[in-house]
């Protein structure tokens, strides 16, 4: 079904993103691939569509065939029969006005009868559970909610062969579990070839028939999930999470006196109160209390949709409440707003606009007088960015543009720090550096908000948890007590946020 012989891709001036790559799929097979942050997986994945080189800067050499046709022989509409890919970034594909339209235009194009078109929209939309969602402008619907329409999109289309580029990166557990048994689904009863690029092992690696691991653009381990998990000290250097793996707490012991927020230990850093907010006829929050104390680091969680990202676009002054008040401690009242809270959001590439990886991180500093040599070189080295400083944002790896994306938030030294689902596209390794980092951030007074559908990353970093659904707001645990010297990432994230 798929070949690839000796295959080499270069974007300009750069190393081979990938170098000298063979590999054979055979039809029905699911194939799990991962990997480090950069290792080629993604530029795979265009190499699978045709994307690549066709409509892409990248050179490219070798040979790809994909259900007989060559990529570079074949053009992409054609392609797009046997091969659907649904991207990291779910923005990037949607241009429907609502969901319907969406999933429809697919089909559509392809000049099928309406009763088909209709049938597999039907179909798609159950499959990715957002039948009630068909209505919804496309514009409205939350990250996670986006994900699920890209996927519905392209299985709408019936291919061959589906890519899917880490497609549960900002999809709550139901989502998920849902897409990943989705998949697993077509390809039992249609005899779908799949091939899933994730991070997240646990979750995949039940699902997969065969398992590959890249680094540095080449295949390093290749065979059955069980057989390459075996390789655990391997996967761990790689920055791989395994499964099921403990890990030391990254927070400190508490300095004496301070004790958790919500028993009125701190004072408020922001206030929520009463705060409706929501986007045309629809109201996402409703009455909502909520408050981020100074120098904690607070976890927000809940169902896609729920309205974590508008509770943050609020906090961030980018959506203004219908009713009820934004109270800022007087301190940072003061501030300007790009300095009074630093958002960063789902998708990197609405806030990356700079020729370089090293400018982006400069701009808010400099515009605000406040540039610090030392300082963005620490970033550059924390966020691991230093080898492509000179480099554009926009020929980076979607994780390494959260990165960049993140490295230009932090230097802002803002008062609140907003992460809004940061894990698209991280390995563990890179996105452990950052987080540690974060809570020497944090340690030193930095207030930290994170919204995240990861449990793991939620219970390793977070103080507080809370959870949003039917725009309320619920504590899940009491603090985590940072003396506990591991957490087993399986059982006690699990019974803490009911997983």
């Amino acid at each position: 079904m798929i070949e690839i012989e000796n295959l080499t891709v270069r974007y300009k001036g750069d190393e081979a993103a990938i170098e000298g790559l063979s590999l054979k799929v055979a039809q029905g097979e699911f194939v799990l691939l991962t990997g480090p942050s950069g290792c080629g997986k993604s530029t795979l994945a265009r190499c699978l569509n045709g994307l690549i080189p066709h409509s892409s800067d990248a050179a490219m050499s070798g040979r790809v065939t994909v259900d007989g046709l060559s990529t570079t022989e074949s053009a992409v509409a054609e392609l797009a029969t046997r091969v659907g890919l649904v991207f990291q970034n779910p923005a990037t594909q949607l241009f429907g006005r609502t969901v319907d339209e969406e999933v429809a235009f697919g089909p559509t194009n392809l000049g099928l009868p309406p009763e088909e078109v209709a049938e597999r929209c039907r179909f798609a939309l159950a499959a990715t559970g957002i039948e009630d969602m068909r209505e919804r402008v496309v514009k409205t619907l939350s990250g996670g909610e986006q994900q699920r329409l890209a996927v519905a999109a392209v299985l709408a289309m019936r291919p061959k062969v589906l890519v899917l580029d880490e497609p549960p990166s900002n999809l709550d557990l139901k989502g998920t579990r849902a897409v990943l048994e989705t998949v697993a689904r077509l390809r039992d009863e249609y005899g779908l070839t799949i091939v899933l690029i994730e991070h997240r092992l646990r979750e995949a690696s039940g699902f997969a028939d065969r398992m590959l691991v890249m680094d540095q653009g080449r295949i390093v381990l290749d065979g059955a999930p069980t057989d390459v998990l075996r390789n655990k000290e391997f996967l761990c250097g790689l920055g791989i999470r395994y499964p099921g793996q403990r890990f030391r707490v990254a927070r400190p012991p508490p300095t004496a006196g301070r004790i958790a927020p919500h028993r009125g230990g701190w004072r408020p850093l922001v206030e929520l109160c009463g705060v409706e907010a929501g986007f045309g006829s629809r109201t996402v929050l409703k009455d909502l209390d909520f408050t981020v104390y100074a120098g904690e680091f607070v976890a927000l969680v809940g169902d896609n949709g729920a309205g974590k990202t508008t509770l943050a676009r609020v906090l961030a002054g980018l959506l203004e409440p219908r009713g009820g008040r934004v109270l800022w401690d007087e301190s940072v009242q003061q501030l300007p707003l790009g300095r009074r809270v630093g958002l960063l959001f789902q998708d990197p590439l609405h806030q990356l606009f700079c020729d370089t990886v090293e400018d982006e991180i400069a701009f808010g500093p400099r515009n605000f007088g406040m540039f610090s040599h030392q300082q963005a070189e620490t970033i550059l080295e924390v966020t691991g960015l230093k080898g492509t400083r000179a480099r554009n944002s926009y020929a980076l790896s979607v994780g390494q543009q959260q990165r960049v994306a993140l490295g230009s938030i932090v230097s802002l030294q803002p008062a609140l720090l907003i992460l809004d689902e940061p894990t698209m596209g991280q390995d563990w390794g890179s996105l452990s550096r950052v987080m540690d980092f974060l809570v020497e951030l944090n340690g030193q007074g930095q207030s930290i908000l994170l919204i995240t559908h990861d449990y793991k990353l939620v219970c390793r970093y977070a103080e507080r948890i809370l959870a949003l659904e039917g725009g309320r707001l619920s504590e899940l645990a009491p603090m985590i007590e940072p003396s506990v010297e591991t957490i087993t990432q399986e059982k006690e994230c699990n019974e803490i946020l009911g997983a």
